[in-house]
């Protein structure tokens, strides 16, 4: 059989490969975060048909004579460019300017890993994923220790309207005691470091702030951002969602990452023209590949009417 046929199927199936890719691409172009893949060939295997040999004798060198049998597809990468950060105006939006993914509780003890900040608040005031999963924060006063983010709708504050209520565990508490002080939450902030502060009805703010402008850190809440050594190694779970892999590490400890923007979601980083100029090469080599086949397929036929 020619080698020709086989060179043409390995490339009609490497192909197909990457018009799946292409095609993922380009149904993601609305995606929030979403990040392209690139799909990569390489050579496959070869036949020696004229071995080498070193000059010797008064005859020169013979170079290697080889027949590739195809293509492969040998890699698939993805693109962790940021893309375009689209403001939204919805406090409960979030998008990360530079390295970083927020941390994202999907089950007890499971932890993934997302750049789609499009997130809202639930009944209970916690702070989720359009799945529902919950966006984890750095607990505050141990910050080894993560907890789900949490939007109180109220403070409750002692009778002197000025000392927070606080719970065993050193948080303001969820109710309020006899003879104290309720106060609304009119608005929340998070700034470009994570940190969540809030507007209370009577114009005051929480977390307290002392006059040196320290904050208590048993009452600071921040958000966990989370930085991988090799990001383009973390692997796709679907829903905007990755998880550690053995080739991206577990998050690296450090406090440098990107800048969080409020009101603001990330854009998919996937550019239409670069996928319609990829769909149409990739057409034609598919087309070229399937030639291939049947012009081989013709020259068998010439071999096969040499008998009549």
């Amino acid at each position: 059989m020619l080698r020709s046929m086989y060179s043409g199927i390995s490339g009609m199936k490497a192909n197909q490969t990457k018009m799946d890719v292409v095609g993922n691409n380009v149904a993601n172009v609305g995606t929030t975060a979403y990040k392209k893949t690139g799909a990569r060939f390489s050579d496959a295997l070869y036949q020696d048909l004229i071995y080498a040999s070193v000059p010797g004798g008064g005859i020169g060198g013979v170079n290697p004579g080889q027949v590739g049998i195809g293509t492969k597809v040998s890699g698939m990468f993805k693109n962790m460019v940021q893309g375009a950060i689209q403001p939204t105006g919805r406090p409960t939006d979030l998008a990360i300017d530079g390295d970083g993914f927020f941390t994202i509780q999907v089950g007890p003890g499971q932890l993934a890993y997302t750049r789609d900040g499009s997130f809202s608040l639930d009944l209970n005031g916690n702070l989720v994923t359009a799945e529902g999963y919950m966006v984890l924060g750095k607990k505050p006063g141990k910050p080894d220790e993560l907890e789900p983010i949490k939007i109180p709708k109220e403070f409750h504050f002692q009778a002197d309207g000025v000392t927070p209520v606080v719970g065993a565990d050193g948080k303001p508490a969820d109710k309020p005691i006899v003879g104290g002080v309720t106060k609304k939450v009119l608005s929340f902030n998070i700034s470009k470091e994570g940190k969540i502060s809030y507007l209370l009805n009577d114009g005051t703010k929480m977390p307290k702030i002392d006059n040196l402008g320290h904050v208590d850190p048993k009452t600071q809440q921040i958000l966990k951002v989370s930085v991988f050594q090799n990001p383009e190694g973390l692997e796709l779970l679907g829903g905007n969602l990755y998880s550690v892999s053995a080739n991206s590490g577990d998050p690296i400890v450090t406090d440098i990452y990107g800048k969080v923007n409020q009101g603001a979601v990330e854009m998919s980083n996937v550019d239409l023209s670069e996928e319609f100029t990829e769909m149409i090469v990739t057409t034609r080599a598919f087309q070229a590949s399937s030639k291939v086949i049947t012009t081989s397929d013709e020259l068998l036929q010439e071999i096969i009417n040499l008998k009549r």
